[in-house]
């Protein structure tokens, strides 16, 4: 039988009548949820990149989306990354309970999260190397080359962010069960004090360390969620708590240092994307009822399966697809309209579709790095927290200082590296042989816990 004829069998019923949410059974709610998210970040890029033909036939690029006047209002609702931490934070503290449960260790958790995050990446990097490289041996524009490239790079700050998260789950699930709201207050407090000696002094590298505060405080309320803190709230008091989350964004951005569009606050991080991420919580648990009626259906099933099992695909390759797909159409006469223009707007829906197309045929061919492998037993810690900062480093340094062909080639031997040590570390038993690989793995599979978000 098909994966897909799987997704499409008569579902389980999801409870939405619960009070709080079972953690030994996945939350299909949460899985829509993150589908959504990567979904609408495809969107907005889509609606960011603008690359047409004006009036005399030459290649105009812009950015439509920013230029519009109502964009930065907009982002108060549309900037989903924080949501996106939540949902992880929710899988990443079920994963790893399911883990301790089974004897699994910190080492074993850390490990297979970010081979999750380094395997997909390094297709990626290697690809950058060729383009970049080819693109300097043909004679490319280097100033063309450079837009494109920056702009198809940038969603990669994600893995540098997300890496740190999941680096720490093990110590941030431990705090969180000894004292819950003191974690809560010394991040929160962290992220303040950041922000506030980033935005006294203006330098921007400061707020770096926010990186570790503001995303950890977000990924804690995904703990909260997960151990029922939301589901334990009335509809009224977690409305009431997502209006006046949003209200606080108020004071930030009109009295306050903080831009009034969300994504410039968005890196390096900044305290309202914690506000956004607790209004965000609460109205996923006010839907939870009609996305859990949802998630009953078949064919939600269906596209929360196929779409799922590509997410980090889908998220790494859709700039560059959508960059490649644009510059196939400035061959077509008349498929490249000038950007912004009516035209322009219309075409963006059939745009959508085929770079989903384009990344779902992608997909079959570096999909297979999503994937959980065979794997080697866990190395030392010690290997590990080494394998991770070198997987942490390539999408730092794009976040930093964009992407290049020296970075794409730091990032791909250093991914290939962390891949190695994580997936492929040679232990030895105590007779000094090299022990078989295991039958079964105490790590968590793809198809029991959130393998991208988590």
């Amino acid at each position: 039988m098909s994966d897909v004829a799987r997704a499409l069998r008569p579902p389980k019923t999801v409870d939405d009548t619960s009070s709080s949410i079972d953690l030994s059974k996945r939350d299909l709610t949460l899985d829509i949820a993150r589908v959504f998210c990567v979904l609408l970040v495809v969107v907005i890029h889509l609606l960011m990149v603008g690359v047409g033909l004006d009036a005399t036939g030459a290649i105009v690029t812009s950015r439509p989306l920013e230029s519009q006047p109502w964009f930065a209002g907009v982002t108060w609702a549309g900037q989903i990354m924080p949501l996106f931490f939540v949902v992880g934070g929710f899988a990443a503290i079920t994963a790893w309970r399911s883990l301790v449960r089974r004897g699994g260790t910190g080492a074993d958790y850390v490990r297979n999260r970010i081979l999750r995050l380094a395997q997909p990446a390094l297709p990626l990097f290697i690809f950058y190397v060729v383009i970049i490289g080819g693109a300097r041996l043909l004679g490319i524009d280097p100033g063309l080359l450079e837009v494109a490239v920056t702009g198809a790079a940038s969603p990669l700050w994600f893995l540098a962010a997300y890496t740190i998260c999941q680096a720490l789950v093990p110590a941030m699930v431990g705090w969180h069960s000894r004292a819950p709201r003191a974690t809560l207050l010394v991040l929160l407090a962290g992220a303040i004090v950041v922000d506030a000696v980033r935005y006294s002094v203006g330098i921007q590298e400061i707020g770096l360390a926010n990186l570790f505060f503001v995303w950890l405080l977000v990924q804690q309320i995904g703990f909260w969620y997960a151990d029922g803190w939301f589901a334990a709230r009335r509809w009224w008091q977690l409305a009431l708590i997502a209006i006046v989350a949003w209200a606080s964004l108020v004071p930030m951005t009109f009295i306050g240092p903080y831009s009034f569009d969300m994504l410039t606050n968005l890196n390096p991080p900044t305290l309202p994307l914690v506000a956004l991420a607790l209004a965000q919580a609460c109205v996923l648990r006010l839907l939870r009822p009609a996305l859990a009626r949802l998630m009953n259906t078949h064919a939600a099933r269906a596209v929360v399966f196929v779409v799922g099992s590509r997410l980090m695909t889908i998220y790494l390759w859709h700039l560059p697809i959508i960059l490649i797909v644009t510059g196939l159409l400035l061959l077509v006469p008349g498929a490249a309209p000038e950007p912004a223009s009516p035209a322009w707007w219309l075409s963006r829906p059939i745009l959508y579709v085929l770079v989903l197309a384009g990344v779902f045929g992608l997909s079959f061919l570096v999909g297979r790095w999503e994937k959980p492998r065979e794997m080697t037993p866990t190395p030392p810690t010690s290997v590990v927290a080494v394998a991770t900062v070198l997987s942490f480093i390539p999408s730092f340094l794009v976040m930093e200082f964009f992407m290049d062909f020296p970075i794409a080639l730091i990032g791909s031997v250093l991914l290939a590296v962390s891949v190695l040590m994580l997936g492929r570390w040679k232990t030895r038993s105590p007779s000094g042989t090299t022990p078989a690989r295991p039958g079964s793995s105490p790590l968590p599979s793809a198809s029991s816990s959130h393998s991208t978000a988590g």
